[in-house]
C-alpha cells in the first residue's frame, strides 16, 4: 500500500524480535533472518579487525601507566566495537528489508494475475462447446475436461466417450484414430472435421506439449457445420469420384465424358486402346472418335428428345467390324457413354439358337416324349411324341400351361391312374423344380401302359421331363427271357449234340448231348474253346473225321457258304449224322444225332407204333378204371357223411366236435372229388376222348345255375354278383353242362380274388357274331410272369388269393371252351383287376359230339 514502511510490509511470515528503540514487536520472514544472519557475522569481523591496533595499545598504556583500570578499557573498547557493528548491521538490514517489500509486492501481482488466467482458463474449458482429452507423459488416465451439447450424440460418460468408434461415424472414427496414432507416437499434429452418428459435425484439434498431449473436440456454429457438413460430403463425393473413376478406367469397355460443346473431356484406357491412341490424355488432346460421324450425329439428334440414348451400333475396331451396344447421357454439362461390345455375345447367341433349333428338331423325331418348363414351371418346350403319348390338342400345348395344371388335366381325362392322396402325389411330382439332382418315377397308366419319368433339373432352373414307354419293352422282354429259358432247357434236354461257333473260330454254345456223344467232358468246354483244341480230341475218336471241313466252314475258308449234311462213324463203332447250318449273323451250328441203330428204324418204328397203340389203349382203360373205383369211393364218403349229419335213430345224436369233424370230412371230400373230376376231365380231353353233349343251352338257366353253386362263398365273404345278360341272346349251341362249370370255375376263380365287399361282374352278350361271357373282379390283377403261366395244369399262384387250389381251374376252361371252337383271353392289369372273356360259336363246327 502506498505510504507503508517496506519493513513492516513483510511482517507476516513466522518469526519474531523486539525492536531495541521502541520495542515495538515486529515479524521477520525467514528469508530476511538468514540473509540479516548471513550479514552480521562479516560486518562484525569487519570491525573486530582495526581495532586490534587500539587495544594493543590500551594495553600498553595500562602497563605504562596504571591509572586505568584493564577491565574497564576492554569493556569500553568491546562496547564501542559491538555498537558500531550493530549501526552497521543496522543500516544494512534497513535497506534489505526494503528490498524483500518491493519483492513481496510483485509476487503478489504475479500470484493475482496467475489466478484471474487461471479462472479465465476454467471458464474457457468448462465451456458447453467443446470438450478436451489431456494425456500426461506418465501414461495415466486421460482427464476430460469440459462437455459437448446433447444434440451433437456425444456421450458425457468418461468410459463411452472415449470409446470413439461408438458414437462417431466409422469413417470419422478411423481417421481419428489414426491421428491419434501419429500425435503420440511421432508428435504429428492435426485438424480433423469428425461427422457423429447423429450426423453432427465436430472439429477435432490434436496438439502435444513437453508433457502432455491434448485432443479438442469443438462443437461448431451453424456456419461452421453447413461448412463441414459440405467438407465431409465433399470428402465422400471425392472418395466415390475416385472409385468410380479408378472402376471405370479398369472396364474393359470404352467409356468417355464430353463437355457441353461434344468435346471429348476423359476417356478410359479401353477406350484409348480401341481408337489406338498412345494414351488417355492423347486421346483427348486429338479428339479420336471412337463412333463414325454418322453414328455420334444420331446420338445428338436423339438426345434433343431424351436425356438417354441406347442402341446397338457398329465400329471397326482394329480392322474388325464390331458391333456394340451404346447407353449415352446427356445434360446440360455435357455426356457421358459407354459401349458394351456384343460381337462375341452375339455370335454365341446365334449359335445358341442354332443349337436350340437343332435340339429341338432332333427331339421332335425322337419316339421318348421330352416337354421343358421353365423356372416358372410354364411349358416352353414339347417335341411330337409328347403331344402323341398324352393326346393332348395343339392349342392347349401352345398356350404354355404350368406343369400343376397339365398333371390335373391329365388326371380329369382318366389318363393317369388315380392316387390316393392326389395332392401329396403331384407335390412330390412336382419337388423336381426344387432338387438338384434328376428324379426319376414309375408311372402305371389306366390303358395298362408304363411310363419311365425322369425329370432333369436344368442349371438356369426349370425341369425337362423324358417320359419312356416301357410297356413293349417289358412284354418283349419277358417274351425274351421266357424264350430264352426255353431255348436253354429245350438245348439242354435234346439228346441231338449241338455246338454253335464264331466267325472267328471259338465256341459260343454247346449242349451236353454233344460232349456225350463225342465222349468229351461237358464242364471242360469252356466258352470260346477254339475249333482247332475240339477237332484235336474228336479227330483221334472218329475214323474218318470230317472236323478238317468243319474248321473250315467256321474260320470262312469254304469258298461259299453252304450248308451239307453227312454221316461220320466214330472207333467205338457208334454211328453220327451231322448237319452243318451257315446263321445269318456269320456264326455256324454243328448238330450231330446218333443213328447207330438207323438199320432197324423200321422195325423199332413198327415196335414203337405198337407201344403207342398199347399205351393208348391202356390210357384209355385207366381213365375208366380210375372213374369208377375213385369216384365211387368219395361218392360212398360224401353219402355217408351227409346221412351221419341226418338226425335220426340210426347214428345217434352228435355232439358239436364231431359234427365239426364230419363237416370237414364232407368238405375235405367234395374238394377231392372236384379234383378227381378235373383231372378226368382234362385227361379224357388229352386222350381225346372227350364228347360234348350238344343242344341248345339256355342262357338264363345256365347262369342261374353256376350263381348258385357259387353263392354261398359269395355270402361268406360278403362279396355281390352283378349280372349284366340283357344282350344276351336266349340260347345257343353247347354242352350245358360244361358250359355251367365253365361259369362256376370262373365265378369260383373270382371269388378268391375279389376284395372282401367288393362286387363281381358276370356279362353276357354277343361280340362279332360270339357269344360272350366275362367275368370281373376287382382283385389285385395278375402280374406279367402269371399271365404267362396261368392256363397251365398245377400251376397255382396265391397272388393275394384267399386259398391255394390245384391250379386246374382255367385249364379245364381253357379245354372246354376249345372243344366248343371257341377262345379264352384275360384282360388284367395292376390297380384294374382280372377280366376273363370266354367267347362261343352260336353254332359250334367240328366238334365231336357224345353219341346218343
Amino acid at each position: 500500500m502506498p505510504g507503508e514502511d517496506p519493513l513492516l510490509a513483510g511482517r507476516a511470515v513466522t518469526g519474531g524480535c523486539n525492536d531495541s528503540t521502541g520495542g515495538v514487536g515486529v515479524s521477520w520472514p525467514p528469508s530476511i533472518l538468514s540473509r540479516a544472519t548471513a550479514g552480521l557475522l562479516p560486518a562484525m569481523t569487519g570491525f573486530a579487525a582495526p581495532m586490534m591496533p587500539v587495544l594493543a595499545h590500551a594495553q600498553q598504556g595500562a602497563r605504562a601507566t596504571q591509572a586505568f583500570g584493564t577491565f574497564e578499557i576492554i569493556q569500553g573498547a568491546v562496547f564501542a566495537g559491538v555498537l558500531g557493528a550493530a549501526l552497521l548491521s543496522a543500516v544494512w538490514l534497513i535497506r534489505e528489508r526494503g528490498k524483500v517489500a518491493r519483492e513481496n509486492v510483485e509476487l503478489r501481482g504475479q500470484l493475482a494475475d496467475l489466478g484471474a488466467s487461471l479462472h479465465r482458463s476454467d471458464a474457457l474449458l468448462n465451456l458447453r462447446d467443446q470438450r478436451i482429452v489431456a494425456w500426461s507423459s506418465d501414461s495415466r488416465r486421460p482427464e476430460l475436461l469440459g462437455s459437448l451439447p446433447g444434440e451433437t450424440g456425444a456421450p458425457d460418460d468418461r468410459g463411452a466417450f472415449l470409446a470413439f468408434g461408438r458414437w462417431l461415424a466409422p469413417r470419422s472414427a478411423a481417421a481419428l484414430e489414426h491421428g491419434l496414432i501419429g500425435l503420440r507416437e511421432r508428435g504429428i499434429d492435426f485438424d480433423l472435421t469428425v461427422e457423429t452418428q447423429c450426423g453432427a459435425p465436430l472439429e477435432v484439434q490434436g496438439r502435444k506439449s513437453a508433457r502432455h498431449v491434448f485432443v479438442r473436440f469443438v462443437s461448431l456454429s451453424e456456419v461452421q457445420r453447413s461448412q463441414a457438413r459440405l467438407k465431409l460430403e465433399n470428402q465422400r463425393l471425392a472418395a466415390q469420384y475416385d472409385l468410380m473413376i479408378g472402376l471405370i478406367d479398369a472396364l474393359k469397355m470404352p467409356f468417355w465424358l464430353r463437355a457441353p460443346d461434344g468435346r471429348l473431356k476423359w476417356v478410359n484406357r479401353s477406350y484409348a486402346e480401341a481408337v489406338e491412341a498412345p494414351s488417355q490424355v492423347a486421346a483427348v488432346e486429338d479428339g479420336r472418335e471412337f463412333l463414325g460421324t454418322q453414328a455420334r450425329e444420331g446420338i445428338a439428334q436423339q438426345h434433343l428428345a431424351s436425356a438417354v440414348f441406347e442402341e446397338k451400333l457398329a465400329t471397326v475396331i482394329g480392322g474388325d467390324r464390331r458391333v456394340f451396344a451404346i447407353t449415352d447421357f446427356a445434360s446440360r454439362d455435357g455426356s457421358a457413354g459407354i459401349a458394351v461390345d456384343l460381337s462375341d455375345v452375339e455370335g454365341v447367341r446365334e449359335e445358341y439358337e442354332r443349337t436350340v433349333r437343332s435340339h429341338a428338331d432332333t427331339l421332335d423325331q425322337l419316339t421318348t416324349a421330352v416337354a421343358t418348363f421353365d423356372t416358372g414351371e410354364k411349358l416352353r418346350f414339347f417335341n411330337q411324341a409328347f403331344q402323341k403319348l398324352w393326346d393332348l390338342d395343339q392349342g392347349f400345348l401352345d398356350s404354355a400351361p404350368d406343369n400343376a395344371l397339365l398333371l390335373d388335366r391329365l388326371r380329369s381325362e382318366g389318363k393317369l391312374a388315380e392316387q390316393p392322396e392326389w395332392r401329396r402325389w403331384k407335390e412330390t411330382v412336382l419337388s423336381a423344380y426344387r432338387s438338384v439332382e434328376p428324379q426319376e418315377h414309375w408311372w402305371h397308366l389306366p390303358d395298362g401302359r408304363t411310363i419311365r419319368v425322369i425329370a432333369n433339373p436344368q442349371p438356369k432352373g426349370g425341369v425337362t421331363w423324358v417320359f419312356e414307354n416301357l410297356t413293349e419293352k417289358f412284354a418283349l422282354e419277358s417274351r425274351y427271357n421266357a424264350a430264352v429259358r426255353v431255348q436253354g432247357e429245350t438245348l439242354d434236354n435234346l439228346a441231338e449234340g449241338v455246338a454253335v461257333f464264331g466267325p472267328d473260330g471259338r465256341l459260343r454254345l454247346s449242349n451236353p448231348a454233344f460232349a456225350g456223344l463225342w465222349g468229351l467232358n461237358h464242364e471242360n468246354l469252356q466258352r470260346d474253346t477254339h475249333i482247332a483244341a475240339i477237332r484235336a480230341e474228336c479227330d483221334r475218336l472218329a475214323l474218318d473225321s470230317p472236323w478238317g471241313s468243319f474248321a473250315a466252314s467256321v474260320t470262312g475258308f469254304d469258298e461259299e457258304r453252304r450248308d451239307r449234311h453227312g454221316q461220320v462213324e466214330l472207333r467205338n463203332g457208334t454211328v453220327l449224322r451231322y448237319g452243318v447250318i451257315h446263321l445269318p449273323n456269320g456264326q455256324v451250328m454243328i448238330t450231330f444225332v446218333d443213328v447207330t441203330d438207323s438199320v432197324n428204324v423200321e422195325r423199332a418204328l413198327k415196335d414203337k407204333n405198337e407201344a403207342l397203340q398199347k399205351a393208348d389203349q391202356l390210357k384209355n382203360d385207366f381213365v375208366q378204371h380210375v372213374s369208377y373205383e375213385l369216384r365211387s369211393p368219395l361218392t360212398n364218403i360224401i353219402g355217408f357223411t351227409d346221412l351221419l349229419l341226418l338226425p335220426g335213430p340210426g347214428a345217434g345224436p352228435l355232439t358239436p366236435r364231431q359234427r365239426e369233424y364230419i363237416d370237414h370230412i364232407g368238405s375235405s371230400s367234395s374238394v377231392l372229388l372236384t379234383i378227381v373230376n378235373d383231372i378226368l376231365d382234362l385227361a379224357t380231353v388229352d386222350a381225346g376222348i372227350m364228347e360234348l353233349d350238344m343242344g341248345e343251352v339256355p342262357v338264363e338257366r345256365t347262369i342261374a345255375a353256376a350263381v348258385e353253386l357259387i353263392s354261398e362263398r359269395l355270402r361268406e365273404h360278403g362279396i355281390e354278383l352283378r349280372l349284366e345278360s340283357l344282350q344276351a341272346p336266349k340260347s345257343f349251341n353247347g354242352d350245358e353242362n360244361r358250359v355251367r362249370q365253365i361259369l362256376f370255375n370262373l365265378l369260383s376263380n373270382a371269388a378268391n380274388y375279389a376284395p372282401e365287399g367288393s362286387t363281381i361282374t358276370l356279362s353276357c352278350g354277343m361280340v362279332r357274331g360270339d357269344i360272350e361271357f366275362a367275368v370281373h373282379d376287382d382283385g389285385p390283377g395278375m402280374p406279367p410272369e402269371v399271365l404267362d403261366t396261368v392256363f397251365q395244369r398245377f400251376e397255382s399262384h396265391p397272388n393275394g388269393g384267399r386259398r391255394r387250389g390245384a391250379g386246374l381251374g382255367l385249364s379245364i376252361v381253357k379245354s372246354f371252351v376249345e372243344l366248343h371252337g371257341g377262345s379264352v383271353a384275360i384282360d388284367t392289369g395292376d390297380g384294374r383287376g382280372t377280366t376273363v372273356i370266354c367267347r362261343f360259336p352260336l353254332v359250334p363246327s367240328g366238334v365231336r359230339v357224345a353219341a346218343e
